[in-house]
């Protein structure tokens, strides 16, 4: 078990109708671990990094967040959501507001900040993630790295205790996939709770405290990336692995 735990999930169960996509999923994130959780297509593993920001709702079992159990609706839910920052395969950003709007909308709207300040946090955190230059741009005038590292930047304004990224470079060229790993790692660096749903190996093996690999809507494995990489337990891991790392 984790020292401090920030996300732990017990008894979780979903079903899409007749389909059950978790079962009885248990996982537990203590604070400052990077976890990546990957799996074949269909596994569960964009449900689970959902569910956590309750964006998926569970059929049973509980989910905390801090201690806290997951609210169901209305103000509670908008701040637990700004605790847990989340990071989409699309970049999910405003087309018709600039970047730095981007960034300080929810700073202004969630955390009652003063739009003075929240841009000048947003224009930190840009240059934190290598866009300052881009501050006053639309996103559409944006590659796909650039607007992915607006949209962590947004996440991390709020201050969130935890980052989910849920395959955040999946629809990204070759070439930008690199400069958005890049960011991660960094904030995995700085000590940033966070759980990484991705197909990305080298950054399961680098930037992970622990891999949890996810088939048929369960963990099958939980270890960390050296046992896992090295010495898969399962047979469906071992499936898996031989399959992704002969490319």
């Amino acid at each position: 078990m984790a020292v401090d735990p920030l996300i732990e999930l017990q008894d979780v169960n979903k079903h899409f109708g007749d389909l059950h996509v978790l079962q009885d999923i248990n996982l537990t994130v203590g604070r400052g671990e990077v976890v990546v959780v990957i799996g074949p297509s269909g596994s569960g593993k964009s449900t689970l990094c959902r569910a956590i920001n309750r964006l998926e709702t569970i059929g049973s079992g509980t989910i905390r967040l801090d201690g806290q159990l997951l609210p169901d609706e209305g103000k509670e839910l908008a701040r637990l959501r700004a605790d847990v920052g989340m990071v989409f395969q699309s970049f999910n950003l405003f087309a018709h507001r600039t970047v730095l709007q981007n960034v300080s909308l929810g700073q202004v709207k969630v955390r009652g900040r003063k739009k003075e300040e929240a841009d000048r946090r947003s224009r930190e955190l840009l240059d934190r993630v290598g866009v300052a230059d881009q501050a006053d741009k639309y996103p559409a005038q944006l590659s796909g790295g650039q607007q992915q590292r607006v949209a962590i930047a947004r996440a991390l304004a709020m201050e969130p205790k935890a980052m989910l990224f849920d395959e955040p470079t999946s629809a990204l060229d070759p070439e930008m996939i690199t400069e958005v790993l890049e960011v991660m790692k960094a904030l995995a660096a700085d000590g940033m709770t966070m759980i990484v749903v991705t197909h990305e190996m080298g950054f399961a093996r680098s930037a992970a405290n622990r891999v949890v690999f996810m088939a048929d809507g369960r963990i099958v494995e939980d270890r960390t990336p050296d046992d896992f990489f090295t010495r898969p337990s399962s047979d469906r891991a071992k499936d898996f692995l031989s399959k992704i790392l002969k490319h």
